[in-house]
């Protein structure tokens, strides 16, 4: 009897020990949609034996709302600052400590003490940007530094322009464009911003988050976009301009971060870690081509980038741009009702 009990002891702790070695090698990635270097993967994958599976999502109100669902299997998600205190507040985040880890000496000090995440309990910087207007000089030859673009649209671009679907962003840039600042609860302002969004609309040929390909085919003539998605247009499309609007526009960052039931943290842990070493984040950065937050991955970036308006603030527009927080809840809350009513 004895015999049996220890030999059945034995079996169960060798399934376990072959369920956990299973386990140690796989890594389950969501993150936003034709954002993540395929080499990058292959390389983390060759480097620790991990098998990673990526997922896409296209704004972070469908990230959230799948993670709140819980069951879904991820270990990895990347946030942007604007989302990052509901994902923490709601305790979606496991504390991973990236601040402790071998590679956080490459994090750039201002990415460092930020106010979504001070000292860095909870993430790891994955890319940084900001978001303007993309237009085809061929369609439009005006000024592409406003946000009239898509709030007003010329007669070249009405029934051509699209709009990501990313409300935080769309939200910021035309409060600006309304003359308010960025989070407030002013109800006249946020009125009119209700009112321009609902009047503009019908000028939109859609609200996608893919438009890389788009601008490739000319199916656009102009959109709502972020800097790295409309370099990548140019480089297919060299008539496409990206516009800082001189009302204001947001500035952002998007941070890899570990899920608080992720089932295969130490994967993830090494994730973070490897990402920080320059010559990785520089990996990220030469696919999505936007910044990052690691020091000396410059050195390993492509040479276009140095160079790129769509990657280097001009002066000149550097004050009309603010980093995109999140807001009050309540005033979130009006933002939400706002943008529900539009996508309707």
């Amino acid at each position: 009897m004895k015999k049996t009990l220890r030999l059945a002891t034995a079996a169960a702790a060798l399934l376990a020990s072959c369920a956990f070695a299973h386990a140690e090698g796989e890594l389950n990635i969501f993150n936003w949609g034709n954002y993540t270097n395929p080499e990058l993967i292959k390389k983390f994958e060759e480097q620790y034996k991990v098998k990673v599976t990526l997922t896409d999502y296209d704004s972070n109100d469908t990230a959230l709302a799948k993670i709140r669902q819980g069951g879904h299997g991820f270990d990895i998600v990347v946030p942007s600052a604007s989302a990052m205190p509901v994902f923490i507040g709601e305790g979606l985040l496991l504390e991973s400590r990236p601040d402790q880890m071998e590679n956080f000496k490459n994090m750039d000090p201002k990415w460092v003490d930020v106010p979504f995440d001070p000292g860095r309990h909870y993430s790891v910087p994955w890319q940084w940007g900001t978001t303007g207007v993309a237009v085809d000089k061929s369609v439009y030859s005006g000024d592409p530094n406003t946000s009239a673009i898509f709030l007003d649209p010329p007669a070249e671009l009405v029934g051509k322009v699209n709009v990501v679907p990313e409300m935080s962003d769309v939200m910021h840039l035309a409060i600006s464009y309304a003359g308010g600042e960025p989070c407030t609860g002013d109800m006249e302002v946020l009125k009119k911003v209700r009112d321009l969004l609902a009047a503009a609309k019908p000028k939109w040929i859609s609200m996608d988050y893919g438009t890389v390909e788009k601008y490739t085919k000319g199916d656009l003539a102009a959109s709502v976009d972020w800097n790295g998605a409309t370099f990548r247009g140019r480089l297919a499309n060299p008539n496409i301009v990206y516009g800082y609007p001189k009302e204001g526009y947001p500035i952002w960052m998007d941070n890899a971060s570990i899920l608080k039931d992720a089932k295969n943290v130490e994967n993830a842990k090494l994730f973070l870690n490897f990402i920080m070493a320059p010559e990785n984040a520089a990996l990220i950065s030469a696919f999505a081509r936007y910044a990052n937050g690691i020091k000396g991955s410059e050195a390993f970036m492509p040479e276009d980038m140095k160079t790129a308006p769509e990657v280097n603030i001009p002066e000149s527009a550097k004050a009309a741009g603010k980093f995109n927080l999140a807001c009050k809840p309540e005033v979130q809350e009006i933002y939400t009702k706002i943008w529900t009513e539009i996508q309707k």
